[in-house]
């Protein structure tokens, strides 16, 4: 499995995927240069305010866009390389061999994540006063990752099954449907809200971008090993009904 993994990884070595997980989270420490140059002199932005605009964002919109994106760019590969033909004539277990792509892109999650909380911390040395919170910066940009392992199988799915039209398409809809769900008591049932439903707690933003009052009770910490729990959970249930749909329709 790890000799897979690594040789999935290789594919990625100069690909517009990889770029694209490294080079997206530098977007807030470009964010960050642009709103130190309207401050006036003497004005900082607060870290709070800098962090809930990072980690609402982040969720909302970076992690259902890019995880299509990276699933419909590895599948448009692979579609390109003659998938079909090479698979059939290899004797390599086929579900350990989808396994390995999730595997590869839940890394390129992890990175994408660390360069984030590196990009958070750029960002507010340019732009914010005080001391930096990096505990807090580096417990939400892993925290969001980790809830947001269980969509690569789902988001790599769409792409091989329906095409990667189809799968940015998904990334779009649930762009919207995480953003609606997060809030309300139902989330839970809505896998691309537990990203931004759990940033509530920690970075004490609303969903929709407003910092939370006292005593709101989208504060209650409660909710985040609910929503660990869950994505491994998630994970592992369809990291194994879709490798398991692959090794079928390759078969074929």
């Amino acid at each position: 499995m790890m000799n897979m993994a690594l040789a999935e990884r290789l594919k990625y070595k100069r690909s517009f995927a990889k770029k694209l997980a490294l080079i997206a989270p530098l977007f807030f420490a470009l964010y960050g240069a642009v709103v130190r140059l309207y401050l006036p002199d003497d004005s900082l932005l607060p870290w709070d305010a800098l962090l809930a605009m990072i980690f609402n964002w982040w969720p909302v919109l970076f992690v259902p866009i890019g995880v299509s994106l990276l699933s419909a760019l590895a599948e448009n590969r692979e579609r390109k390389a003659g998938r079909c033909r090479s698979l059939r004539s290899s004797d390599i277990s086929l579900p350990k061999l989808w396994l390995a792509r999730i595997i590869v892109l839940g890394y390129y999650q992890l990175l994408s994540s660390l360069v984030l909380a590196a990009a958070a911390v750029a960002a507010g040395l340019i732009a914010a006063g005080g001391d930096v919170p990096l505990l807090e910066i580096v417990e939400a940009s892993l925290l969001i990752w980790l809830v947001s392992l269980g969509l690569i199988p789902i988001h790599l799915f769409a792409a091989a099954r329906f095409g990667a039209f189809a799968g940015l398409a998904l990334g779009a809809a649930a762009m919207f449907a995480g953003v609606l769900a997060a809030p309300e008591d139902w989330w839970i049932a809505v896998p691309w809200s537990w990203p931004t439903r759990l940033m509530a707690p920690l970075i004490g933003v609303h969903p929709n971008g407003v910092p939370l009052p006292a005593g709101d009770p989208l504060l209650d910490a409660s909710v985040i090993p609910i929503g660990i729990a869950a994505s491994l959970l998630l994970l592992a249930v369809t990291s194994a009904l879709t490798a398991l749909w692959f090794a079928r329709s390759e078969v074929r």
